[in-house]
């Protein structure tokens, strides 16, 4: 299967029925497993890496706003490497996975660890968006949708399995080990690739340096990477201390951590599936309108319900539900759009919210006195702003198809 060729400009494959890529799919879901757990694995073991690194929580905050930060920068592989065959990127992605996880297992200090996330993070962006663009050929006509969410449910499961296991072998043995494992995935997965991935001719003519960025004069493509740069600001308010949170809010032992974080994995596993399956049959923009209410709520729910074992479960699975639900829609209406840029601008909206959120956390745990109820509060007109906005992109489409706004 690693000769075959996908015919770009139809966007269809020349097997598009074979067994072979259902494997292609299934190798960059590993991917996105890969670049899932590396990014929000820090989020179930920062209390041992503060402690390791003699940090306080709130400036370790700063471990996950590097990795945010290196999303936003690596989105430069892809400006420069758009005359590279979409397989070959993957691959290159993986070795620099690789080389920032490494390097994270072995830090010793605040600012290598800074450092090796920032590295950790750079392919992260330029992958979903080349991903998504192999998933959408690899797609049946009108399951494209359902090829993304197939594509990230890699990250998903990671959330599921791959941050419950960093926890696990951080709080039994050493959080080194849960980077160690992760850049060993890295290595399995750029063979996977390579093995099962359809070669692509590298994606049609060369519009240069500025024609790659046309989408972005309208109004459309804007909206959407708003909602979900503010989207993620309001989650990740609350969501960059969701560990600390179930111990001291929901009472619950730091041996349970690891279990919580697979309830919200598989919460994100049934969000993104589920959004995927609505956003073929609906419009892109009222389904991710719909996921994003759906944190919001939860978000409100956590400052306002004083919170209990069954209370912080119930909120950890819902908000990660609404997390994910978006997912799929968003990164199809920008890869429609923008191709590989679009597809990449959506990780890089996500994760500069996922960065700024953090900061707003900390910044708001430090003024109230680590009051871990109050980030959730602080995050909740960021998630309402973005329901408004995708409310009104999907009212601007409806006239036509579910991208229709983007010409607008």
């Amino acid at each position: 299967m690693a000769n075959t060729i996908v015919n770009s400009s139809n966007g269809a494959a020349a097997d598009n029925e074979g067994r072979g890529h259902g494997l292609g799919l299934f190798a960059l879901a590993a991917g996105a497993f890969v670049f899932g757990a590396a990014e929000f694995v820090m989020m179930g073991i920062l209390p041992q890496v503060a402690q390791a690194l003699r940090v306080s929580i709130p400036f370790a905050g700063n471990f996950i706003s590097a990795y945010a930060i290196g999303v936003c920068v690596g989105t430069l592989l892809l400006i420069f490497g758009r005359r590279i065959p979409p397989r070959s990127l993957i691959i290159l992605f993986m070795a620099i996975a690789f080389a920032g996880n490494a390097l994270s297992a072995v830090a010793v200090n605040a600012p290598m660890m800074i450092v090796a996330r920032f590295i950790a993070g750079f392919p992260h962006g330029a992958f979903f968006g080349t991903a998504t663009l192999i998933a959408k050929l690899l797609a049946r006509r009108g399951k494209e949708a359902q090829a993304v969410a197939s594509m990230v449910t890699g990250q998903t499961v990671a959330n599921m399995l791959g941050v419950p296991a960093g926890t696990l072998l951080a709080e039994h043995l050493s959080w080194h080990l849960a980077f160690a494992a992760l850049a060993a995935c890295a290595v399995v997965t750029g063979v996977l690739v390579r093995v099962w991935v359809p070669f692509i001719a590298a994606t049609g003519a060369d519009a240069g340096l500025g024609g790659q960025f046309m989408f972005l004069r309208k109004p459309g493509p804007w909206m959407v990477l708003v909602a979900v740069f503010v989207g993620n600001v309001g989650i990740f308010c609350w969501w960059s201390y969701v560990s600390p949170w179930l111990q001291r809010v929901g009472g619950w032992p730091n041996t349970m951590v690891s279990a919580l974080m697979m309830l919200a994995g598989f919460g994100m596993v049934v969000g993104g599936l589920i959004g995927g399956r609505i956003c073929d049959r609906w419009n892109p923009g009222a389904t991710s309108a719909l996921g994003q209410f759906v944190a919001c709520m939860g978000l409100l729910a956590v400052f306002l319900i004083p919170g209990s074992h069954v209370s912080t479960a119930v909120l950890t699975f819902v908000i990660s539900f609404g997390l994910f639900f978006v997912s799929a829609p968003q990164q199809l209406i920008m890869a429609e759009c923008g191709g590989l840029i679009g597809g990449a601008a959506v990780q890089i909206a996500f994760n500069f919210g996922n960065a700024v959120g953090s900061m707003v956390g900390g910044a708001v745990l430090d003024a109230s006195h680590m009051n871990y109820h109050y980030p959730a509060l602080s995050g909740v007109p960021f998630a309402a702003l973005a329901v408004v906005l995708l409310v009104l992109y999907s009212r601007m489409g409806r006239a036509g198809s579910g991208t229709a706004a983007l010409d607008r």
